[in-house]
């Protein structure tokens, strides 16, 4: 047999044994996340809904906040998750990758990338905001790690990993905005498929 037929057969082997070593990231149904759009919901209710985005004077491509609905029958935007480092085809716990608010609009989709990219002096807060694709100049501020909590099946937390992970929680701002920021408190979250083609986005002035 040539060496070609080997060499991908050893390739087959080694990515196999890494994909058998990942824990591959769940839906709220049990299934494996792959490259599809869901919702970035919550696991307590009642204190807010899905993950949104402020949309400053309704741009077509709004790179405001990341954000959650106030009211908790809102599901907000999906999100895509890409760019994980090991070839497999599930989104993987644990590992760098990058999170991306999808509206749904063609024209919008190099914007909505989550980045850690704001400070605020006052409250000594980092907050999330979304943004072009990342660059090899800024990619540090968007990656990202999705880890599992507890023994509920459907809770994870988000982390944002430029080197140490730092846990992705909630900061109430003096609106009563419930924004996405670097905290000592992770916001538990769970995934819901999402097949609707409409979304909601909140309005700041």
């Amino acid at each position: 047999m040539s060496p070609m037929f080997y060499f991908f057969l050893a390739l087959t082997a080694v990515l196999a044994a890494t994909a058998s070593a990942l824990t591959p990231v769940l839906d709220t149904d049990g299934d494996i996340i792959f490259h599809g759009r869901y919702y970035v919901l919550p696991v307590f209710r009642g204190q807010g809904g899905g993950v949104t985005l402020t949309n400053p004077n309704f741009r077509p491509c709004p790179r405001g906040h990341i954000v959650q609905e106030k009211s908790e029958v809102e599901n907000g935007i999906p999100v895509r998750f890409s760019n994980w480092k090991p070839r497999v085809g599930f989104v993987p716990e644990t590992e760098d990758l990058n999170i991306k608010t999808d509206s749904g609009q063609v024209l919008c989709r190099r914007d909505n990338y989550w980045r850690v990219d704001e400070f605020d002096t006052g409250n000594k807060n980092w907050f999330l905001v979304s943004a072009q694709k990342p660059t090899p100049d800024n990619a540090f501020r968007s990656y990202f790690q999705i880890q599992k909590v507890g023994n509920n099946l459907n809770a994870y937390k988000i982390m944002f990993c430029p080197g140490a992970c730092i846990d992705v929680g909630i900061f109430v701002d003096e609106n009563s905005v419930r924004r996405l920021a670097l905290t000592n408190e992770p916001f538990l979250v769970m995934f819901k498929k999402a097949n609707e083609t409409t979304t909601t986005m909140v309005e700041t002035m």
